[in-house]
């Protein structure tokens, strides 16, 4: 399986996921969802499906409400897209934002020292 095609297909489920969540699920427990990325085996049997959620309280109720409609989103997805086998979704948080945030804030504190240190 060449690469190029798990790209394009990661591409696709990327594009078809968020709208299934944004025009069919219609939920507004969910809140704002963004699918940041999605990772497919090279089998694609597996598509590993990266989300960001706007509120980080609700992280966990909404990767648990998403979880209860898999098999929804995966049939819908299968209507969507055009290819042989639809694979196996799992669905994560992305935390990336969290760690982007903490090595800003550890960078900020460590010149804010500097600052402090020079002007003594």
């Amino acid at each position: 399986m060449s690469s190029h095609r798990v790209d394009k297909v990661e591409q696709l489920i990327k594009e078809e996921i968020s709208y299934i969540l944004l025009h069919k699920m219609q939920d507004e427990d969910l809140g704002f969802i963004t699918v940041t990325d999605v990772k497919v085996s090279a089998d694609l049997k597996i598509a590993k499906i990266y989300l960001s959620v706007l509120q980080k309280e609700r992280r966990e109720f909404v990767l648990n409400k998403i979880n209860q409609r898999l098999g929804h989103i995966r049939s819908e997805l299968a209507h969507r897209i055009r290819i042989k086998f639809v694979p196996e979704l799992k669905f994560f948080i992305d935390d990336t934002l969290d760690y982007v945030e903490k090595i800003e804030g550890l960078i900020n504190e460590i010149h804010k020292k500097n600052n402090n240190q020079s002007n003594t």
